[in-house]
């Protein structure tokens, strides 16, 4: 049974926030934030008390003789459907990720594997780009780096859309996949892999960067020749001297690379600071799914038996063609009830 009189103090909360949010007072981006997030909750807290209440009018209609098999039915009705709905109560209650709302920095990088793995690579970027198109998000490539074989040798994207980052961040970790190279004139199966980052995008009041510790360079921007190559002489790079953190940005115009530079170095150095603070509990959190860890091996893709393998969770699906074609759904959908699972254990 989830504690009564925690449900009204959440909504009361929400009802003030309601009340400010229609008088203008407060700060209305923050007002707003915690309205989105709360409402979802209440809608939950709302639902259960009506049925808590429904329940009770029913039992007191029981000593009505010519009402109570009708009193008996709908107790019956209401009992087998609240442990159901405490369940989802449990889960809207559950602490949330700050960063879940918030658009998402893409970045994959070939790993083990030689061309075959910026091959991949390149595969894993139209599988995102196809599944922030099915989902309705959008897709902006930031800094794309190609090979002459059509391999990706780097990738930066903005993916912006309603719960980008709170399904995405699934992601992060090494992708493997096991086929027969175009490369490969043997017909032999190899295998490589990919590096997949997901960063929630940062806003400029979370980092605060001293314009002294940035060296930003203007440079010409270089591709692979034929369709990938890039003339813009506009390109910026950023240094984060006291990170050494790295970014690029190759768009038409320079101004604009500027921004967006700045907006991954932020996101980069946002993310940093996220993994610091979770250090403490990194032990227990090791093996739980969204740790953010990049380096563990997270998915296989193995195409000659058309099946893909989250191991984070050991779940298998023989449906391949469709996750390369942007279907994610079956897998973010299992992975966000095993972390949720995961955190109500802990909570609990």
């Amino acid at each position: 049974m989830v504690p009564l009189d925690r449900l009204q103090r959440i909504v009361e909360r929400f009802e003030y926030i309601e009340a400010q949010m229609a008088q203008g007072g407060g700060d209305p981006a923050r007002l707003g934030r915690e309205y989105a997030e709360l409402r979802p909750v209440v809608e939950e807290i709302r639902a259960y008390r009506q049925a808590l209440d429904d329940l009770e009018a029913a039992r007191g209609m029981l000593g009505d003789a010519e009402m109570r098999e009708l009193a008996e039915g709908e107790i019956a009705e209401i009992e087998a459907r609240l442990p159901e709905m405490e369940q989802a109560l449990r889960l809207a209650l559950l602490p949330r990720d700050a960063a879940d709302a918030r658009p998402a920095i893409l970045e994959i990088r070939p790993g083990t594997g030689g061309e075959e793995a910026a091959l991949f690579a390149a595969d894993l970027m139209r599988m995102y780009a196809r599944h922030a198109e099915a989902r309705g998000w959008s897709f902006e490539v930031i800094e794309e780096q190609w090979s002459e074989l059509g391999g990706l040798r780097e990738l930066v994207a903005r993916v912006k859309g309603a719960g980008v980052f709170a399904r995405l961040k699934f992601e992060s970790g090494v992708h493997r996949v096991q086929r027969v190279p175009e490369t490969e004139s043997g017909g032999r199966i190899h295998t490589s892999a990919a590096t997949v980052a997901v960063l929630p995008e940062a806003e400029a009041v979370d980092v605060v960067i001293d314009p002294n510790d940035l060296r930003i360079d203007t440079m010409r921007s270089s591709g692979a020749g034929g369709q990938h190559v890039n003339t813009t002489d506009s390109a910026v790079r950023i240094t984060h001297l006291p990170t050494g953190v790295v970014v690029t940005s190759s768009q038409k115009s320079q101004h604009r690379n500027r921004d967006i530079a700045m907006d991954v170095l932020r996101a980069r150095l946002f993310d940093m600071e996220r993994q610091k603070a979770q250090g403490d509990r990194a032990a227990a959190r090791a093996a739980q799914v969204g740790s953010g860890d990049r380096s563990e091996r997270i998915r296989t893709y193995n195409f000659p038996q058309g099946r893909v393998t989250d191991h984070r969770i050991g779940l298998t699906l023989y449906k391949l063609d469709q996750v390369m074609q942007g279907d994610l759904d079956d897998l973010t959908d299992a992975l966000v009830s095993d972390a949720q699972a995961r955190l109500l254990a802990e909570v609990e």
